[in-house]
């Protein structure tokens, strides 16, 4: 079953505020797209990742050869949208008809471990469709107008990561469901949802970070100095 990871690093990044796409802002040196598409490569069970990055950005990727090197079963890059939702079209538009499952997977989220990508593969695998998740640590409040209108209880509260993996069938049915409805999700496992599929949930690892703010990278650098003292 042929899996695809589609990558998506097309986000401004304006929160970060490094002046350039934020994809493209190193981590120790590497830039965050590239460690991303070196971790989802390095899943046995993944055959293809694709990099989708932002409008005109394809040649600043190309710019990036000599750190590319290191992600085999890499596509040619696919220029995304403005919203995440129109990067995902792309995506899925860019892959040869034998793709039986889709990953996708934030850039932001540079860490994630290749294991981890294997594990909620082999469940999309099982299942038709899955995500990373790791469990909430803190009491989650609905919130709407300044007032708490429902506290779930906490152990039923996951923080949803990526990879996102689903059948390529689902994840088009489900688009095409959003897009005609104007429905515009938060990740792709709602869209998904709204079909009223089950998606299974995997548990992820806390270095699993999303980098959205400056500090987020600190957070990562942190764990990724921890990881190289432990290999």
């Amino acid at each position: 079953m042929s899996t695809a990871a589609l990558v998506l690093a097309a986000g401004r990044g304006e929160r970060l505020g490094a002046g350039l796409p934020k994809a493209f802002v190193p981590l120790a040196g590497v830039p965050l797209v590239v460690r991303a598409l070196a971790a989802l490569a390095a899943a046995p069970e993944v055959d293809r990742v694709v990099p989708v990055v932002p409008r005109g950005a394809r040649q600043r990727f190309a710019a990036l050869a000599g750190t590319l090197g290191r992600v085999p079963k890499l596509a040619e890059a696919v220029e995304g949208g403005a919203e995440r939702q129109d990067s995902l079209r792309a995506g899925l538009a860019s892959l040869p008809a034998g793709v039986a499952l889709v990953a996708v997977h934030d850039a932001a989220r540079a860490l994630v471990r290749p294991q981890d990508v294997s594990r909620v593969v082999t469940a999309a695998r099982l299942h038709g469709a899955a995500l990373l998740a790791v469990r909430a640590r803190d009491t989650i409040k609905r919130v709407r107008d300044g007032l708490v209108v429902a506290t779930p209880p906490r152990a039923e509260c996951w923080v949803a990561q990526t990879p996102q993996v689903f059948r390529a069938d689902l994840l088009r049915e489900a688009l095409a469901k959003a897009e005609a409805e104007g429905f515009v999700g938060t990740d792709d496992a709602e869209l998904v949802e709204r079909l009223g599929v089950a998606v299974h949930v995997v548990e992820g690892h806390a270095s699993n970070v999303k980098i959205t703010e400056p500090g987020d990278l600190a957070v990562a650098e942190a764990w990724l100095a921890a990881r190289e003292e432990r290999a």
